[in-house]
């Protein structure tokens, strides 16, 4: 995602040997600057994922607990969504990213926890929309047992 700059030093050892040393340092240096953005949070009973895109509604970067190496039901735990709320708010800063809005969807303990995350690293939240789905009228009822 960034560039690599390479670093030679060069060390003077016993007089007259002088060996070089390559040491290669990946700095954070984005290829396109974003001030605003979305974040798209899916808050679930067993997982939390986090997306971040753009005002075009193009992604990023995103992450979720698993891919954090939360496994089972830690997936599902508020200090898990604060994890990835963490690092998607650290990409977004590297980014430089100064306001986003927010889009909650699911009913899971991580809604909060990734929000405070992110607005931990100076991004401040311009909206907060929740679009949990909510089903009208809900699935088939069974038919009555016949006996």
């Amino acid at each position: 995602m960034g560039k690599t700059k390479i670093i030679t030093e060069s060390i003077n050892e016993t007089g007259t040997e002088a060996k070089a040393k390559v040491k290669t340092v990946i700095t954070k240096t984005p290829k396109k600057k974003i001030t605003s953005g979305i974040l798209f949070i899916d808050a679930t009973f067993n997982n939390t994922k986090v997306l971040f895109g753009d005002k075009l509604g193009n992604t990023l970067f995103w992450s979720s607990a698993g891919s954090l190496g939360f496994r089972g039901a830690k997936k599902g735990t508020p200090f898990a969504a604060s994890k990835v709320g963490d690092l998607i708010g650290d990409k977004a800063a590297i980014l430089g990213v100064k306001d986003s809005e927010v889009v909650v969807k699911g009913v899971g303990s991580g809604r909060e926890p990734v929000i405070r995350a992110f607005m931990a690293h100076g991004i401040d939240i311009i909206s907060i929309k929740d679009a949990t789905p909510v089903p009208h009228n809900g699935p088939k009822p069974k038919k009555p047992r016949r006996v």
